[in-house]
């Protein structure tokens, strides 16, 4: 019986893309996770990537220096077959915002557009962006 090698579990891929977006979203580097938790950048990026599995008691010590419940690194994880439930089910709709939230210019978008207080500017903003991108209402 040959052993095929297989690549990482989604949910651990998805945990770890969870890691990193709420790191970002935070503005914290790999380097200073990775110093507030005593281990190294190497791993930080090793559990982002999906290549190392996230234990309980790290994840929870991952929740807590980034300061949000466990639960966030699971909202909309992928469905594997075996668990079927509220969580964990993959849904385009959500998929975009965390594609979105993930990249640079989507973070510093999100940032930027968050501090602007007069609503009526944030709609003219969301006007001239669907105007540009050729969405139609």
């Amino acid at each position: 019986m040959t052993e095929q090698k297989k690549g990482p579990n989604p949910i651990d891929i998805h945990v770890g893309s969870r890691v990193r977006l709420r790191r970002t979203m935070l503005g914290m580097s790999q380097e200073k996770l990775g110093e507030s938790l005593g281990i190294t950048f190497q791993q930080i990026q090793k559990y982002e990537k999906g290549a190392n599995r996230v234990g309980a008691s790290r994840l929870q010590e991952i929740a807590h220096v980034l300061n949000t419940p466990v639960s966030f690194f699971f909202e909309d994880a992928p469905s594997t077959g075996k668990t079927a439930g509220a969580g964990f089910s993959e849904t385009e709709s959500t998929n975009y915002v965390v594609d979105f939230l993930s990249s640079t210019e989507g973070l510093q978008l999100n940032r930027a557009f968050v501090k602007i207080k007069d609503p009526k500017v944030r709609r003219k903003i969301v006007e001239m962006v669907r105007a540009l991108s050729g969405e139609d209402e």
